[in-house]
Parts: structure tokens; sequence; C-alpha cells
């Protein structure tokens, strides 16, 4: 492939995650639709499949840049922050909350997304994901110094989806979760437990 017809494609791509990005942030997952990203990219209905294997690998690209700025936002909630670990956690935790209040549906879209472990995933996309992971499990490793890595991964993923639950059921209003001004509270009750 030439250097410029690589430097196209890559442009497409980037429109197309960028309009994707977009209608995701409208109407959710499922409101996406190849024909109407063909028509905003300008582009023929072929050209995504040129440029994307297919729409999951489309979505995908937009939930990695969603999971690598779920990842900076995290870090930089504590970035002047001196605080114990604990307090960090419950810090960036509400950033997670607030994230996900604001960015409803590109949130959802990275959990709505059908994937599960036996399916291949992209390195980067691993690595989207992991950085998210770490800021969670920097703290953990001070609470718990000797821990060893697979158990400290483990915990950091428990913690993770202890509060993706408690934030998913509250914002959703469900009648096994907390109203949403008391979400805040329970991440908090949750978080100072851990020692």
């Amino acid at each position: 492939m030439s250097g410029k017809v690589a430097a196209r494609k890559e442009a497409l791509r980037e429109k197309l995650v960028d309009l994707a990005e977009a209608q995701i942030a409208k109407g959710g997952l499922r409101s996406v639709k190849a024909r109407d990203l063909a028509k905003d990219a300008g582009c023929a209905l072929g050209a995504i499949y040129n440029a994307f294997e297919d729409l999951q690998a489309l979505y995908m690209a937009v939930n990695g840049r969603t999971f690598r700025r779920l990842g900076i936002m995290a870090a930089q909630s504590v970035e002047d922050v001196q605080a114990g670990p604990n307090e960090r956690l419950i810090i960036m935790s509400e950033a997670y909350l607030g994230f996900a209040a604001e960015n409803t549906n590109l949130w959802r879209a990275m959990f709505d997304l059908e994937m599960s472990t036996d399916d291949e995933v992209p390195d980067w996309y691993l690595v989207a994901l992991a950085g998210l992971f770490e800021n969670i499990s920097g703290p953990l490793s001070e609470i718990y110094p000797d821990m060893d890595a697979e158990s400290l991964d483990l915990m950091t993923r428990s913690l993770f989806s202890s509060v993706h639950g408690i934030v998913l059921l509250g914002l959703e209003k469900r009648i096994s979760g907390v109203p949403p001004e008391k979400i805040k509270i329970m991440i908090s009750m949750l978080l100072r437990q851990i020692s």
C-alpha cells in the first residue's frame, strides 16, 4: 500500500471513529448505522469495510478512546492530591461517576459491546483497558504492599466491578441500587473499608 493510500485510509478511519463516537454519544451504540456513517463521511458504504473489518472493530476503536479518556481522567483527578490511597480511590471513583453521568452513552457502549474473554481482542484495546486499571492498582498496591501481582490484578478488577456496579445501578435507578444522590456515599462507604 502506497504512502498516500495508507494516509487516506488512516484519515478515513479517524473520520469514521469521530462520527461513530459522536453518534454513540448522542444515541447509544445501537444508533450507529453503516449507511449513515458512509453518508456523513462522504464515502461509499464499502469503504467503511476497507477501513475496518466490521462495525464491531469500529465500535472497539470508539471504546478504546473512551477507556483512554477514563484512564487519563482518573489519573488527573488525583494528580495534585495529597491523600492516602483510600481517599485517592474515592476521588477517582467520583470522577468515574461524573464521567458516566456526563457521557452515559459512550460509557455504556464500553460494556454494551458484546465481547468476551474468548474473543480475540487487539493488543491496543487491552493496553487502553490496562491504563484504566493501573490507576486503581497503584493505590491498592500501597494498601496491600505484599500482595502478589495476580492477586493485585484480581483485587483491581473486583474493585472496578464493584464501583461500576454501584454507578450502573444508581444511574439507571434500579430498585437494587441506591438513589443517584447517594451513589457517592455508597462508593465512599465501600472504599473506606479496604485496609
